[in-house]
């Protein structure tokens, strides 16, 4: 059998090379892959399958990435919150093999007992005066040292320092300094013909003992910051409030303060979880004592669990420090998104 090849007529000049390969068809859709002359309608179904790929390429790269910090978070963060949360509702003391339902007779208990209110007050005044106390310390010393005093390096350092130091050693510290026989107290009220006042051993002054040893430890971290946000303060806009009379008081109030509002509201966050937080300070200095004059919520759950062993009552006091830190984190979010200015 032999096979007869015809000859193919010649498409001249102006025929598409398209129409020569495929014996006269001429459209789009005959061409080649890949081809120059390839139309964008041929080209969409390849460059979208691609695209699902490189997706799903990024999005496993990124479960890749975040996947350690994820399961830390929820191991060691989200599941101690919610099992604390459920032994509020047992009764427990480390020594039965298993914990048993209450239900919220934790909570009747907690409510009911006349100390709870005390704790929450010492509490409340420990977090807002050492808060407002390291703020405004922090930005009156920041403040000072970004005018380039003598010695800047070396009050930058000592600003910092107890800052850098554990809270053990800060106790131990202001407790020599406190001391109403030989310490730093003892000398200062003798400058006024006053003794000195037991800070640590009556229940008038222990909680404004820890409070200032608190304070001092957290102002320099304060200052530290302060001093680096202001020098980032644009020097353009204190130039032209200078040329229109603005200085001292009204400088710092109507230029100063909305500039730093982004960082005085991280700090006022961060200082309130952290004094609520505060334990080391207090155990080493008056171990919530004299009676409950100087314990805190965070004190308190340490005490009902590890000297009580009442482990319901300490979750159930636990979890009511965790609502309101939750309650005061979300209302200063709320009002921080009016009051904030993150246009500087």
């Amino acid at each position: 059998m032999s096979l007869a090849v015809r000859p193919h007529p010649d498409p001249g000049p102006s025929a598409p090379r398209g129409a020569e390969a495929t014996g006269g068809s001429a459209g789009p859709s005959s061409s080649t892959p890949g081809s120059p002359g390839r139309s964008p309608a041929a080209l969409r179904p390849r460059t979208s399958g691609q695209r699902r790929r490189r997706r799903r390429r990024d999005a496993l790269l990124f479960g890749a990435l975040i996947a350690p910090n994820l399961i830390a978070i929820i191991v060691f963060s989200y599941y101690p919150a919610l099992y604390n949360i459920g032994l509020s509702f047992m009764e427990w003391d480390f020594v039965a093999p298993s914990p048993e339902f209450v239900g919220l007779e934790n909570y009747l208990d907690l409510f009911t007992d006349p100390s709870f209110g005390q704790v929450l007050l010492n509490t409340l005044v420990f977090t807002g005066v050492s808060v407002v106390g390291s703020i405004v310390g922090g930005l009156l010393l920041g403040s000072l040292l970004a005018t380039k005093v003598p010695l800047t390096g070396f009050a930058q350092t000592m600003a910092f320092a107890p800052h850098m130091l554990p809270g053990a050693a800060v106790g131990i510290l202001w407790l020599f300094m406190f001391d109403p026989n030989y310490g730093l107290s003892r000398w200062l009220f003798s400058l006024v013909g006053a003794s000195s006042p037991d800070w640590t051993t009556t229940s008038d002054w222990s909680l404004w003992a820890i409070t200032i040893a608190y304070t001092w430890q957290r102002l320099g971290f304060v200052t530290v910051i302060c001093y680096t946000a202001i020098l980032d303060l644009p020097k353009d806009l204190y130039e032209a409030a200078a040329l229109d009379g603005a200085h001292g008081g009204k400088l710092l109030r109507h230029l100063t303060l909305p500039l730093l509002s982004p960082i005085m509201f991280f700090l006022s966050i961060t200082g309130i979880i952290s004094a609520a937080q505060a334990f080391d300070i207090i155990s080493i200095m008056t171990s919530g004592g004299p009676g409950v004059s100087s314990s805190t919520l965070s004190w308190m759950v340490y005490e009902e669990a590890f000297q009580k062993f009442d482990i319901g009552t300490a979750s159930a006091a636990a979890t009511v420090l965790l609502l309101i830190l939750l309650a005061i984190t979300y209302l200063q979010v709320r009002v921080g998104d009016r009051k904030v200015n993150y246009d500087s």
